[in-house]
């Protein structure tokens, strides 16, 4: 499995016969680069920033909570709150044997008994970092005490061209004390190499 951030809550998930893609932006200084995706996961399909457009191809679209079955792909949609208390989906997708979480613009201070039955122990956390509209580096550490994944990669945070009002990361890794994380182009794993005795986080650069 390959993992690439574009940016923002942009990613792209790829495996050995599926793509997944989550929340292309849109609006925000930044390029999103276009690829054909099998799977579109959509946080807040009302949010401007996110743009389903731009994607090539026929995507199966997923953008309310429930339970899917795509291509041997299992995606979990879970209500959660937003900036200004308005609804967005989180999902844990799970391919290949990992579990990964994405959190969208969650702005919620704990996760609730519901959520953490799904979420608690994923394998990846594509976690939001920036504050704004979602969490900030404080709230962020707090997540991962209730999740305590195996791999945290931060997103929704200040880059070069970010035309959003955001945090640095660096604010992220001093609250979570993580002095020198790895950084990537992209983030290569089987289920094998998952780390098992600490939690890794990736710098991911945006694709």
């Amino acid at each position: 499995m390959t993992i690439f951030w574009h940016g923002q809550g942009a990613f792209k998930i790829v495996d050995k016969e599926v793509i997944v893609a989550i929340d292309p932006h849109d609006k925000t200084g930044l390029k999103m680069p276009k690829f054909q995706a099998n799977i579109l996961l959509l946080t807040d399909s009302k949010d401007q920033m996110i743009n389903a457009e731009g994607l090539r191809g026929d995507s199966f679209v997923i953008e309310c909570p429930g339970e899917y079955e795509v291509k041997n792909v299992f995606v979990y949609g879970l209500t959660a709150s937003k900036f200004k208390d308005e609804k967005i989906t989180i999902y844990m997708v799970e391919m290949e044997g990992i579990k990964i979480a994405h959190l969208g613009k969650i702005s919620q201070d704990s996760l609730t008994d519901d959520q953490l039955e799904i979420l608690e122990g994923v394998d990846i956390l594509l976690l939001p970092v920036g504050g704004g509209e979602t969490l900030d580096n404080r709230q962020a550490v707090k997540i991962i005490s209730q999740i305590q994944p195996r791999v945290i990669i931060p997103m929704y945070y200040k880059i070069p061209g970010l035309t959003v009002k955001s945090d640095s990361v660096d604010l992220f890794l001093k609250e979570y004390g993580v002095a020198k994380p790895e950084t990537m182009e992209k983030f290569k794993i089987n289920k094998k190499d998952l780390p098992q005795e600490e939690t890794k986080v990736i710098i991911l650069a945006p694709a």
